[in-house]
């Protein structure tokens, strides 16, 4: 066994049985496709590389063997490789992703020119059908290229997908590993959420209570960022509003705005026109009580503290007031379990909701737990697994829900 099959599949399934064939040119940017196919191999892909001869220049073709587990295929053989893997065949390769692709290369694709096993691979993968995606790295200068930006342009007309690089320092660098790989398993997912816009407001609030000091919770925000993710590979347009946490937000969420506070979340909901999204999901752990601020810092010398606090609005019936007809999503946090199904069904009466996701305390700070899904007809079912399990599960349960309806 390669030691590649060790790690496959180690971070997710989620590309499990996709065959993606990895194009490499001659970019400096070459030296990260080692990671790059690693991180693939996580996910549950196959990874079967091709190199031109500059790329073999860049690194040896023994690198991406051990990533890989495959020898790169640097020129065409009697095999017809690029047939067997890109052809018109029973069963070819679900991508060619071309990373990095230079200037030349990517030109060359634009007029149908094969002079490498590469460019020979991309002529075939289009005549095929086969997805070709396209990830450019160059000096900023080529890339300002008009010719090469025409040639863009083209490629753009005729179908094929680009990654576009990140521009700093006068370089267009090759976009980040997290980006290609989330990009890729977008590329190849179900696609259940197509068209769609989802609204997950995440994270924890913080109430402060003078100049300096805040009311918190201890919520890690990481199913927000789950859901997120989960949305995002199944095709959604995604809008996250997140509150106070310490994880980072993926960088291929492009729309975020951040929160502190319920009186934020408040003002965002007005400001919001909610009759263009399609589905919310309010995950936030948002506090229930307000405490009265004073507006100065509270003297350290003071023997107690007593805080006053009053009711917060609630954010599930400005939403719901406000988007009458769009699917909501709400979550019940409670101590009991014994009383959990009957105050998450409360809930959802309340509000109206499609949705009610009910855990206890007991799921708090873990990275596995359980959850009961509460169906706006009287449907429970119980799940169990990692937030990411769990956050397909709600997803595919709500597209069932909103689809049969």
């Amino acid at each position: 066994m390669h030691p590649s099959e060790e790690i496959r599949g180690t971070k997710t399934k989620l590309l499990a049985g996709k065959q993606i064939i990895l194009g490499v040119t001659g970019s400096i940017a070459a030296v990260q496709t080692i990671q790059l196919s690693r991180e693939f191999i996580r996910h549950g892909a196959d990874v079967i590389p091709v190199m031109s001869p500059a790329a073999t220049r860049i690194i040896h073709p023994d690198a991406l063997y051990f990533a890989t587990g495959h020898q790169p295929i640097c020129e065409l053989s009697g095999d017809t490789e690029h047939v067997r893997y890109c052809g018109k065949t029973k069963s070819p390769a679900d991508l060619y992703l071309l990373c990095p692709c230079t200037a030349n290369t990517l030109s060359k694709i634009a007029y149908g020119i094969d002079d490498t096993a590469v460019t020979t691979f991309a002529t075939t993968a289009l005549g095929s059908n086969i997805p070709l995606v396209l990830v450019p790295a160059m000096h900023q200068s080529m890339y300002d290229h008009v010719i090469v930006k025409q040639n863009i342009d083209l490629l753009r007309k005729k179908g094929l997908l680009f990654i576009d690089p990140n521009l700093e320092s006068n370089k267009a660098k090759l976009a980040s590993i997290e980006m290609i790989t989330h990009e890729t398993i977008r590329l190849l997912g179900n696609h259940i959420y197509d068209g769609t816009h989802v609204l997950i407001i995440g994270g924890s609030s913080c109430e402060p209570i003078d100049t300096v000091r805040c009311i918190c919770n201890t919520s890690s925000g990481k199913t927000a960022l789950a859901l997120a993710t989960t949305a995002y590979h199944q095709g959604a347009e995604v809008e996250l509003w997140y509150g106070s946490s310490q994880q980072q937000v993926p960088t291929f969420i492009k729309d975020v705005k951040r929160f502190s506070s319920v009186k934020d979340v408040e003002e965002m909901i007005q400001d919001r026109d909610l009759s263009t999204v399609d589905l919310i999901i309010v995950c936030a752990a948002l506090s229930d009580y307000l405490p009265e601020k004073t507006n100065e810092k509270i003297p350290s010398e003071k023997k107690e503290l007593n805080i006053i606090c009053h009711p917060a609005p609630n954010i599930l019936s400005l939403i719901r007031k406000k988007a009458p007809q769009v699917p909501l999503v709400g979550f019940k946090l409670e101590s009991n379990e014994k009383t959990l199904i009957k105050k998450a069904e409360d809930l959802r009466a309340r509000h109206h909701l499609t949705l009610v996701v009910a855990n206890t305390t007991s799921n708090l700070s873990t990275e596995d737990g359980s959850v009961h899904l509460i169906g706006e007809k009287g449907q429970i079912k119980k799940i169990n697994g990692t937030k990411n399990d769990i956050a397909m599960e709600i997803l595919c349960f709500l597209h069932e829900t909103i689809h049969h309806d």
